[in-house]
């Protein structure tokens, strides 16, 4: 049962892991690379992130620089960045692309604390999910006398004490960047 316990908290860790980056993109007001994370390009015929066409720096705390590797990539980085949600218009020289974030509006503000929200709620029910699954696979194990009745109810107890710690990480990752946006 320990082994089990082992791999359903890896499986809880990689959804922190998940949030954590999901919440990284969010921009709040200052330029961070991440935002470009989820941006692919068409570069010879294949979707490639951005970051592995061109060189990502951000030279004030305001606007991020694109310096691609390959010059001929230069209008489909423009392209995929005008088509991905991010809302900033691209600025192209012909050498590199530079993108102005402009301080984030009060209404924006409160939109982006609510979508940070959702997103930690949606990490809370895929916790949940685990969660259940392993209850489920403690439950048919008894059914099949390879578990007590006793190390059933231990096994559920250090799963709803593993939801509970991970839940509270969540909370505190959630509160910790919705702070982080009300403030810019």
């Amino acid at each position: 049962m320990k082994a089990q316990l082992t791999a359903y908290e890896e499986k809880m860790k990689k959804t922190l892991d998940v949030l954590a980056k999901e919440l990284a993109a969010v921009r709040a007001g200052r330029a961070n690379p991440a935002v470009l994370d989820k941006i692919t390009v068409e570069y010879y015929g294949a979707p490639t992130p951005l970051n592995q066409v061109a060189a990502i720096a951000t030279p004030d705390p305001r606007s991020l620089s694109i310096q691609p590797w390959d010059a001929s990539v230069l209008k489909a980085i423009e392209k995929a960045i005008q088509t991905s949600d991010l809302g900033i218009n691209p600025q192209n020289d012909g050498k590199q692309i530079r993108l102005n974030f402009p301080p984030l509006t009060e209404e924006r503000r409160k939109e982006l604390i609510k979508g940070v929200s959702k997103t930690g709620e949606e990490a809370k029910v895929a916790l949940r999910n685990i969660r259940r699954d392993a209850i489920e696979k403690f439950k048919a194990a008894q059914k099949k006398s390879e578990m007590t009745e006793d190390e059933l109810h231990e096994g559920e107890e250090k799963m709803q004490k593993l939801t509970d710690k991970y839940v509270k990480e969540i909370d505190g990752m959630v509160a910790k960047k919705s702070k982080e946006l009300a403030e810019v």
